[in-house]
């Protein structure tokens, strides 16, 4: 049985790089910014049958890819930011 904490593609981190990708790729920049949103609504009425509360996550990362400090805040977390280029 994987380990769901496995950095592999079956992972739900896996899963969440490749949909972003996906969305980067294939989908038209103000209409991402869009689809974010329509995520995070949905998640909200997480208690109906086929939404849930997974869309709103879902729908910050559509979303920070579209909103620059967002994105650059992710990466950090991520620990993968690019180093400052500034150094005094």
């Amino acid at each position: 049985m994987p380990n769901p904490l496995k950095p592999d593609g079956r992972s739900l981190k896996g899963r969440l790089m490749r949909f972003q990708v996906h969305v980067r790729r294939r989908v038209p920049p103000g209409l991402r910014l869009l689809l974010g949103a329509l995520l995070m609504v949905g998640g909200v009425l997480g208690f109906l049958p086929i939404l849930g509360f997974w869309m709103i996550p879902l729908g910050v990362a559509v979303a920070a890819l579209d909103v620059v400090p967002l994105w650059r805040a992710g990466l950090k977390h991520a620990g993968i930011a690019p180093q400052d280029r500034h150094s005094d």
